[in-house]
């Protein structure tokens, strides 16, 4: 008896050894359950500003490098682009960031252990991001500059074009969170080029995304003449880089078709990039923001070759017909007359160009109020978004000092009607009273909220978030294209909506600011309309879509019919 009573109480004494550890275990795993749930990220409550900067608070900690620890070259101050992106489908718009590192032909001092390196930020649907740039495969080592977003194979996943400081990297996404360099494959390349801009456009409307790669300057490290207060050599010091065209042959790789399409880049160094169809007639348009030469505006001949129009169509220059230190482009229709408008930013007073029809456009930005308020400041990237829904396009403007690391306020514009625009920057938020370097900046709704957030990037400096607070008091319509004959991005579907008496059109466009892109889906503002009677979306294979009496404040899905 004595020894079964022995084995009874080593057996619960064995038994109370093995809960307490159970509950150790369970209550652990809880505590570290509640540990990460605890260190889980949260966005602020609104302020009472219409735009609130709320970058740290949302996961999202970049902070661009120029390489090294001095700005000493163009090629340092000349970047770097952002882009808005869904890289998972998953319906939240995620973030990646270009950034500079260590090369050895324009860094001075030692190589750091810890290279800097481009960044991916996964939006998690709650306001907030995760760094998941060694996951995704995304983050180099190379010199970025830009960044433009495509899906060039039409797989459903959107790919990211890089244009660097040497060869440029196309990024395929495998549509698993990952992506793979297929750069060599493609034959994108470019050579040891110093690439700043580039887009995606469908030149030939046969589905497939093709790309315009502006390349700057042959960038001489040795060079060292130039007036003292300047810091370095500008950039009429070195010989220009002619840009080139890449035609996708659909499977999976891309022929240099620059010759063969008439791109004659005598003397260009090529800054911003974008394409749009300014003419309408199908075939989509690119323009080059040039630095310190004349901007080309090259008009797609139906796909067979391309002509220069800028001099001619009047935006080669500026209003004072000067070659301008040209940053960016954008193209919306400001005035609500059907056409699609260009705002080109730069250092002084920037150009508002008003398409008048027939090819002409006219730079209407003293007239407009902007150039006045533009004439301090060094503009970089520049975007139409309508920020309060009103109805009409405003502009946001980042700005910073050109060959130093000093700080200037960015702007926005608000669109008065009439071809007028006031700087309301200050009354819309304290941001806009801080200095940063800007460089690139992404429009979009990161939290699907209706209104449009921005996303700075500044150069050797934090980034920037700002949340708009206040523009979904207006009502709203988003719109998610997807092409089935058109290329699947359906970049140059052209769209008109009607609501309340008011038509709007819109272009689905590549990049768009300063070597940066926005959210790939179009927003409307329709103030306090709650219904658009009727949308109309012309896709790039030329079909015409029309739908009746849509609901406000959704975000559509749209699949071209078959």
């Amino acid at each position: 008896m004595a020894n079964h009573g022995n084995r009874h109480s080593v057996f619960f004494n064995k038994l109370l050894e093995l809960l307490f550890i159970g509950t150790v275990i369970i209550s652990g795993c809880q505590s570290k359950k509640q540990s990460k749930q605890t260190n889980l990220l949260e966005p602020p409550l609104s302020n009472d500003e219409f735009f609130q900067e709320i970058a740290p608070q949302i996961g999202l900690d970049f902070v661009h490098s120029i390489g090294d620890d001095e700005l000493s070259n163009i090629v340092e101050s000349s970047g770097v682009g952002t882009a808005f992106l869904d890289f998972d489908q998953d319906g939240f718009i995620d973030i990646y960031v270009c950034n500079g590192t260590w090369v050895e032909s324009l860094g001075s001092g030692e190589k750091p252990k810890n290279p800097s390196h481009n960044q991916l930020y996964h939006n998690l649907g709650n306001g907030t991001f995760e760094d998941v740039t060694e996951k995704a495969g995304v983050g180099g080592p190379w010199y970025s500059m830009g960044i433009t977003v495509g899906d060039y194979n039409n797989d459903g996943y959107p790919d990211i074009y890089l244009s660097n400081f040497g060869e440029n990297v196309l990024l395929h996404n495998k549509g698993d969170g990952t992506f793979s360099d297929v750069t060599q494959r493609a034959g994108v390349s470019g050579g040891k080029m110093f690439s700043v801009g580039a887009t995606w456009f469908d030149y030939d409307n046969d589905g497939f995304l093709d790309i315009y790669v502006g390349n700057y300057l042959n960038f001489d490290p040795e060079y060292k003449y130039y007036y003292a207060p300047d810091g370095f050599p500008g950039p009429l010091a070195y010989d220009s880089q002619p840009d080139i065209l890449f035609h996708n042959n659909g499977k999976g790789s891309f022929n240099d078709v620059t010759e063969a399409m008439g791109i004659v880049d005598l003397d260009g160094r090529a800054m911003g990039v974008g394409a749009a169809d300014y003419n309408a007639d199908g075939y989509v348009d690119v323009y080059v923001a040039n630095d310190h030469t004349v901007n080309y505006l090259w008009q797609n001949n139906e796909g067979k070759g391309f002509k220069d129009v800028g001099t001619m169509s009047g935006t080669g220059f500026s209003q004072s017909g000067e070659a301008t230190v040209s940053m960016s482009v954008d193209f919306a229709d400001f005035n609500g007359d059907g056409l699609l408008d260009m705002f080109i930013s730069d250092d002084t007073y920037c150009s508002l160009y008003e398409n008048l029809g027939d090819g002409v456009f006219s730079d209407i930005s003293y007239a407009s109020g902007i150039s006045v308020a533009s004439g301090q400041f060094v503009g970089w990237s520049s975007s139409f978004l309508d920020y309060d829904n009103d109805g009409d396009v405003d502009i946001f403007k980042s700005n910073g000092e050109l060959k130093h690391l000093y700080g200037h306020e960015d702007q926005m514009f608000e669109n008065q009607g009439g071809g007028k625009f006031k700087d309301v920057s200050v009354n819309l938020s304290s941001y806009f009273q801080e200095e940063n370097v800007g460089r690139g900046a992404c429009t979009g709704d990161y939290d699907n909220d209706g209104d449009i957030d921005v996303f700075i990037v500044n150069l050797g400096n934090p980034c920037k978030f700002i949340r708009n607070n206040k523009g979904n008091q207006n009502n709203w319509l988003t719109l998610d294209l997807k092409g089935t004959k058109s290329n699947r991005d359906a970049i140059g579907a052209t769209v008109t909506i009607s609501s309340g008496g008011q038509k709007q059109l819109a272009q689905k466009k590549s990049t768009s600011g300063y070597l940066s892109q926005g959210d790939p889906r179009l927003h409307f503002g329709i103030g306090q309309n709650t219904v658009v009677e009727k949308i109309e979306i012309k896709w790039p294979s030329g079909k015409v879509q029309e739908m009746n009496d849509v609901p406000a404040n959704q975000i559509l899905k749209i699949v071209e019919p078959e």
